[in-house]
């Protein structure tokens, strides 16, 4: 079979569908915000169009939060020393809604942000070498962050934490988001190991081992559901911005249909706050037309 022949060239098409292609560098001045993900056996950042979607004004009711996640960002984005950080608690709180805001307030200062998701945490050593010489600041986001008992993909975590690895000297910051406090589940099992002198507990290894990973984030923020009168004010909020602010004499009404938009999605929080903000929107907007 010649090089020429055409079942050669059959051949040859056939391994070089298999082959790995060339990996294109990020553009990291035309896009801010960037998504690990894995095709076949290859892994790359796939870039993220992003707007305007939240700014830390719009964060109400984790104020506390709020200054203090600001704090650790602009003391990173300084090279002052700053705290990995870990925000846990009640779904659709602001969690990461912190980091898109963040992202809004300093892309221009050079901050960026990488997703990625659990799988894709055995292959930080590859997303590393792709920023370790870079002048920006890079946030590595790991979103609704949670591993089972068997899940050994925390072990990479772990590493880069403990700066085990060869990560760019200050350029990353780790945030995790978590519905789990200790990111892992609480096994009754967990407690059998547990042992008791005199009036001091210790705790059983495997309890330990599951805390040592969240022990490794700096900065622990936590977020809860929120009172009624701070729920009232977020949907009201947003429904000013997206431009129909209820007027005087629907305030009873606009209150009441917010309330029970929250009875019914079993949540006070600020995601379905302005979930119902915009269904009041979209009404007005009909009856409008």
């Amino acid at each position: 079979m010649g090089q020429g022949s055409p079942l050669f060239e059959i051949v040859l098409n056939q391994l070089s569908a298999w082959l790995p292609r060339p990996v294109p560098l990020p553009d990291w001045d035309k896009y801010y915000a960037w998504r690990w993900v894995r095709r076949g056996q290859q892994g790359g950042l796939d870039p993220l169009p992003f707007s305007v979607v939240t700014r830390f004004e719009d964060l109400h009711g984790i104020e506390d939060q709020r200054v203090r996640f600001d704090q650790n960002i602009r003391q990173f984005l300084k090279g002052f020393p700053a705290n990995h950080v870990l925000l846990s608690g009640a779904r659709g709180c602001g969690k990461s809604s912190l980091v898109k805001a963040a992202l809004q307030e300093y892309m221009a200062e050079g901050l960026r942000v990488i997703e990625i998701d659990k799988s894709g945490l055995s292959e930080l050593p590859d997303i590393l070498a792709l920023i370790r010489d870079r002048e920006e600041r890079f946030v590595l986001f790991c979103d609704d962050l949670s591993f089972e008992a068997a899940d050994l993909a925390w072990t990479s975590l772990k590493s880069l934490l403990d700066g085990s690895l060869s990560a760019p000297s200050g350029n990353v910051l780790v945030v995790a988001t978590s519905n789990r406090r200790h990111l892992m589940p609480d096994l009754h099992a967990d407690n059998e190991g547990t042992r008791h002198e005199g009036d001091e507990i210790h705790p059983a290894e495997a309890i330990e081992e599951k805390i040592s990973l969240s022990d490794r984030f700096g900065l622990w923020l936590s977020f809860y559901a929120m009172d009624q009168k701070v729920f009232l004010e977020i949907a009201e909020h947003w429904a000013t911005q997206l431009g129909a602010a209820p007027a005087h004499e629907e305030q009873d009404v606009f209150r009441h249909e917010a309330l029970q938009w929250a009875l019914m999605r079993s949540s006070r929080s600020g995601r379905s706050a302005n979930q119902f903000a915009r269904d009041w929107a979209g009404r007005k907007g009909l009856q409008k037309n």
